[in-house]
């Protein structure tokens, strides 16, 4: 029975991040940073949805540390976003 739910987890996230690309090229703004921040976004909703009510197991426990890294990796994202749009000599 885990190792279902875990497929139905991984098909989830897949066909996220499958259908984010998608869209990326439709719309023509295919960059790295954009397909990871939508894929994250998609990850954390995954993770949400499928989550189970009573027990918890041990591969869903370690989940949390992927949701640690992409959120820093997110943060980094975010900040050199912001550095390449201020002007050259606010910092």
């Amino acid at each position: 029975m885990t190792s279902q739910r875990r497929a139905r987890f991984i098909r989830a996230q897949l066909a996220w991040m499958c259908g984010a690309v998608l869209v990326l090229v439709l719309l023509d703004s295919l960059e790295y940073e954009l397909v990871f921040v939508v894929s994250l976004i998609g990850f954390l909703v995954v993770t949400e949805l499928t989550a189970p009510f009573a027990v918890t197991p041990a591969w869903r426990r370690r989940i949390k540390w992927l949701i640690g890294v992409g959120l820093l990796v997110f943060g980094y994202i975010v900040i050199r976003r912001i550095l390449a749009i201020l002007p050259p000599g606010v910092i």
